[in-house]
C-alpha cells in the first residue's frame, strides 16, 4: 500500500527558514560546512513559494464560489498590524 504523501507544514518550513538566515546573518559563513545548510534553505524558500501559491489558488477558487471580485477583496495594506507592531 503506498504511503500517503505528507503536507508541507508552512509555520514550522517558514521557522526553519528564518532561523537559517538569522544564522547566516548572524556570524562568518563557512562556504564548506554551510553548503547543505544553503541548499535546505533553498529547498524551504521553494516549498514555501509552491504552498503560498496553493494557498492563493484556494482562497481565488473561494471568492469565485462567493461572487468575490479582485477590487473588492481587502489588501494586506487594509489589515491591521500583527502583533500591534
Amino acid at each position: 500500500m503506498p504511503k500517503k504523501k505528507e503536507q508541507f507544514n508552512f509555520g514550522k518550513g517558514f521557522e526553519e527558514l528564518e532561523s537559517i538566515v538569522q544564522d547566516f546573518e548572524s556570524r562568518e559563513i563557512d562556504l564548506e560546512k554551510d553548503l547543505p545548510r544553503f541548499e535546505r534553505g533553498l529547498e524551504l524558500a521553494q516549498k514555501l513559494q509552491k504552498r503560498l501559491k496553493e494557498i492563493e489558488n484556494t482562497v481565488t477558487s473561494i471568492e469565485a464560489n462567493f461572487g468575490i471580485e479582485d477590487d473588492a477583496r481587502p489588501g494586506f495594506a487594509d489589515l491591521p498590524p500583527a502583533g500591534g507592531r
